[in-house]
């Protein structure tokens, strides 16, 4: 059994009732995965690459890493808040942890996958969405990707461009809308998830062969696993 550990904030998180509608990527994943492959969620409201790490929520994963296994790492959106306990430079301190979340994954013999921050829901008056509510953080992202030689699945590219086609009033069932344009309700994370799935596909393999294959959503028939 191929474990994928998947790692990150609300964005990511499998929920409960307690947080009932919202639903974390984490949660959807699996329908998009072979019955080989395991997700294994760690994702937790709230939580930037350096509070991930501080408060100890990376180390069952570090205890359960092992070779052939997957590393899924999605931040950016708690990075971005001004408070001590969360704050890191895109440039600086956000992209030291990610190496040592990549770093840890390639000891274990995993293969990391760096993914840039879904898009924030946001639209102005006159219903135009509002791309770049994550700042620097996906360029950030995209480089270190460069950088290590780590695939990144770029969401923060594709959400963008899916939520300025589909516009202001039909995005509005799939995140927590009105209380807020950031946390996805069920609806919204398949359809989020499902870039990821693409993302996985055109890396091509290993990582395209976690993918279950009958039944493959339309958005990904063009792309060959090879």
């Amino acid at each position: 059994m191929t474990k994928v550990f998947y790692i990150g904030d609300s964005t990511v998180q499998l929920n409960k009732i307690d947080t009932f509608p919202q639903t974390g990527m984490s949660q959807v994943l699996q329908l998009y995965m072979g019955e080989h492959v395991q997700v294994m969620p760690f994702g937790k409201n709230g939580r930037s690459t350096k509070s991930f790490l501080e408060e100890g929520l990376f180390e069952p994963v570090k205890r359960q890493l092992s070779e052939g296994d997957f590393l899924l790492i999605q931040f950016g959106h708690n990075d971005e808040k001004p408070d001590a306990l969360r704050h890191t430079d895109p440039f600086g301190s956000f992209q030291d942890n990610l190496i040592c979340y990549i770093r840890t994954a390639r000891d274990a013999g995993a293969f990391p996958v760096l993914i840039t921050p879904i898009a924030r829901r946001l639209f102005d008056e006159a219903g135009n969405f509002l791309p770049g509510s994550h700042g620097e953080y996906p360029e950030a992202v995209r480089q270190l990707g460069r950088q290590e030689g780590v695939p990144v699945a770029d969401l923060t590219a594709l959400t963008e461009g899916f939520l300025s086609q589909l516009g202001d009033e039909p995005s509005r069932p799939l995140f927590v809308w009105p209380v807020d344009n950031t946390h996805l309700k069920y609806e919204g994370a398949v359809r989020m998830t499902g870039f990821l799935a693409q993302e996985l596909e055109r890396f091509g393999h290993p990582y395209c062969d976690l993918l279950y294959r009958a039944g493959k959503p339309d958005a990904m028939r063009n792309f060959d696993c090879e």
